[in-house]
């Protein structure tokens, strides 16, 4: 089964919300030169007047097609969400803002702005999960190479999100690079960055992971988030 592409998703979700849709975007990696094919996500952002029951069921098939494909579900917000939710999801709206492209309609900007206490807030708490997920993931490996690897892997996204929001909080404007973005947060915050560029080569087919040496990289790839933490929880401003 062929893959629904963004145009037949547009289509599809404009036949779904008819009248009550404002805006399709495509935000994150995808709408930059950081997306790796095969690799990230296309993550789509849907603004209506309303979402009611009738039309959440209307896009239900669609919705379900471009999952099978692979791809996450679609964020839905209605137009008075969306402009009124900045505050609860500061690191979410800093990446659509800073890297989105419209496919349908227009997206409401007027009065949407990200606090930077509200990201540090949401920054923090988001960089210890990661944190804690990548231990529950050690203690699940048990040491397996080919499954440290595939850890590693996995993490990559999630961990360059937190680091384009460690960026903007500094009120730099984040690298499109991977690796200079890695390079850039490791130095503000103080850790080595060598396991994080293996990674992203890795994420990239520029320099596998082997086996032997996941080890060794997931120890410090831990200990640099662990360093990111405690950075974010004394960080007082720019």
């Amino acid at each position: 089964m062929a893959k629904m592409t963004l145009d037949q998703l547009v289509t599809q979700l404009r036949a779904a919300h008819g009248s009550a849709l404002r805006a399709v975007v495509l935000y994150g990696s995808a709408a930059t030169s950081d997306f790796v094919k095969d690799v990230s996500d296309y993550n789509v952002l849907v603004v209506a007047d309303s979402l009611d029951v009738e039309h959440l069921r209307a896009a239900g098939a669609v919705t379900r097609a471009w999952m099978e494909g692979g791809q996450p579900a679609p964020l839905l917000l209605t137009t008075s969400e969306w402009k009124g939710s900045a505050d609860i999801f500061p690191m979410e709206y800093a990446d659509i803002l800073d890297r989105h492209r419209v496919l349908a309609g227009e997206l409401p900007l007027d009065g949407v702005a990200v606090d930077p206490k509200n990201l540090r807030l949401q920054l923090e708490y988001q960089a210890m999960g990661k944190l804690l997920a990548l231990r529950q993931g050690v203690l699940t490996t048990s040491g397996d190479g080919k499954r440290q690897v595939e850890l590693l892997a996995a993490s990559r996204s999630a961990i360059l999100v937190v680091f384009r929001a460690v960026e903007r909080l500094r009120g730099q404007v984040p690298a499109t690079d991977a690796g200079e973005l890695v390079r850039s947060v490791a130095s503000a915050a103080g850790f080595e960055a060598t396991a994080f560029e293996r990674v992203v080569a890795h994420a990239k087919g520029e320099g596998k992971i082997t086996s032997d040496e996941s080890g060794e990289i997931l120890a410090r790839y831990v200990r640099g988030m662990e360093a990111l933490v405690g950075w974010l929880d004394r960080y007082t401003g720019a």
